[in-house]
């Protein structure tokens, strides 16, 4: 529900009034129009009712025992900023209600209050408040919008996806996001958060895949001191650590068969409990969740649940292969040779257009993560300020005729034989493994800690890769 679109019975209104039955007739009056009131005598009890309960207006007396409104005005704004605040004055003291205004305060009513004007300036002040927070939604949407373009490109088929995300961000819907691998899944789960109601709450993303099947509902529910060996504390779950926020399950189609009834539970009950524990307890949580295959077959298979699919399927959003929107491809490229660039210190002069002819007539089985990683290792193999050519792109379907030009043996064995499939893939991948580590030490002259760094593992990893393929090095 959009802010302008709240019933005027959802507004709450704090009273602070010394005079107890001005109080009560102001609280009659706005109740009968349909606001909810709750009040304070002073401005100490107004402050520390603000710690239980947020009004959407504060009506606020100026002249009070102890701190005066203005001051009492000042220290709200401080706590809730966003929330008007009405001054009620004396005719004497308008020209302190002015004062007040240029400090923050909306506006001011004077006593005896006209109950016309009062209601008036209420609904003005509150149209205000809810413009301001729309206008301030919009900037928060036209930005996730343009980080997602940044991220994934600004293609037709990009657009579209980000209205269906732009739609069902503000809900309470469950998405199940679809794609393959390296589609870019989690950026759209987090897009969706970050445009939600609970964008102020944790982000809390669970590889599925990842936890073996023993782990997995105590990965989820938690657990209690003592439920299983080697339980030695209460441990929450990743529910209770998204409490207030987005839980983001990856590759649910990996969720072992069992598991499914409880998370099935937990979705409808909104409760969850811990291994071990005696009771249940509530969780208030927005639920995503992602597959790299379309989950209806797993259903037809008896390997997922109906109910729970039919329970998750409430809002699909389905995220297009890099292959069927290679508009994105020249942005995205470019995208990555910049990041890399910036992480190397290297310069680059772009791709040549035999190269991005080869990017883009490319079938990307391994989606936008694979074009990073062919971009990573291009801009490292390619020398500084000349453009990326095609023998500089390590993509698998140029794997053999690269590798027969400079190793002719590629189809070959040992005894003159030829290769199965399987050994011509080890031997390309061995060949241009070997290249990188190469050219990454060339140009680190020499030093095998900054080679590694520059190759994004460690040092001990790069001296077993150095010996089994025996390369020679400058200081060797």
């Amino acid at each position: 529900m959009s802010l302008n679109q709240k019933t005027l019975s959802a507004r709450k209104i704090l009273v602070v009034d010394d005079d107890r039955d001005f109080r009560w007739a102001i609280s009659n009056l706005l109740r009968s129009n349909g606001y909810s009131v709750f009040q304070a005598q002073d401005g100490e009890e107004a402050l520390k009712s603000l710690e239980k309960k947020v009004p959407d207006l504060i009506l606020l007396d100026y002249r009070m025992p102890g701190k005066d409104g203005i001051t009492i005005a000042g220290e709200i704004k401080k706590r809730t900023p966003t929330a008007p605040i009405v001054i009620i004055t004396a005719y004497a003291e308008v020209k302190s209600a002015v004062e007040a205004i240029k400090m923050g305060v909306y506006d001011y009513v004077t006593k005896p209050v006209d109950n016309n004007d009062l209601i008036f300036t209420i609904k003005r002040a509150l149209e205000k408040q809810d413009l301001s927070q729309e206008v301030e939604r919009l900037r928060e949407v036209l930005s996730e919008r343009t980080s997602l373009y940044e991220l994934m490109g600004n293609s037709d088929q990009i657009k579209k996806l980000f209205h269906l995300v732009e739609k069902v961000a503000p809900t309470s819907f469950t998405v199940l996001i679809e794609g393959e691998s390296g589609t870019g899944k989690e950026l759209v789960a987090r897009a969706i958060h970050s445009m939600s109601e609970v964008k102020e709450g944790p982000f809390v993303a669970v590889d599925c895949g990842a936890i073996p099947e023993t782990l997995i509902e105590s990965e989820l529910f938690g657990y209690m001191k003592g439920a299983f060996t080697g339980a030695y504390a209460d441990k929450p779950g990743q529910f209770e650590l998204a409490e207030g926020g987005t839980l983001f399950l990856d590759e649910l189609g990996n969720l072992p068969y069992p598991a499914q009834q409880k998370l099935l539970r937990a979705m409808q009950e909104r409760c969850i409990q811990r291994l071990g524990a005696k009771k249940a307890h509530p969780v208030h949580v927005r639920i995503i969740v992602a597959t790299n295959k379309p989950l209806e077959k797993d259903v037809k298979a008896g390997k997922f649940r109906s109910d729970l699919y039919y329970r998750l399927n409430e809002f699909i959003i389905l995220i297009p292969p890099l292959r069927e929107r290679k508009d994105d491809l020249p942005y995205l490229a470019k995208k990555f040779i910049d990041e890399v660039g910036e992480e190397l210190k290297k310069r680059s002069a772009g791709v040549s257009r035999e190269a991005l002819s080869a990017l883009v007539s490319y079938h990307w089985p391994g989606n936008v993560r694979e074009l990073r990683n062919v971009i990573r290792q291009a801009v490292l193999l390619c020398n500084e300020n000349i453009p990326i050519k095609t023998e500089h792109l390590l993509l698998s379907n140029h794997l053999a005729p690269v590798a027969t030009e400079v190793y002719p043996s590629v189809f070959v064995n040992a005894d003159g034989g030829e290769k199965t499939l399987r050994e011509m893939l080890k031997f390309t991948t061995d060949a241009f493994e070997k290249r990188i580590i190469e050219e990454a030490i060339k140009e680190a002259k020499g030093n095998k800690s900054k080679a590694a760094r520059k190759l994004g593992i460690d040092y001990k990893t790069l001296l077993r890769k150095i010996k089994i393929h025996q390369i020679r090095y400058s200081g060797q």
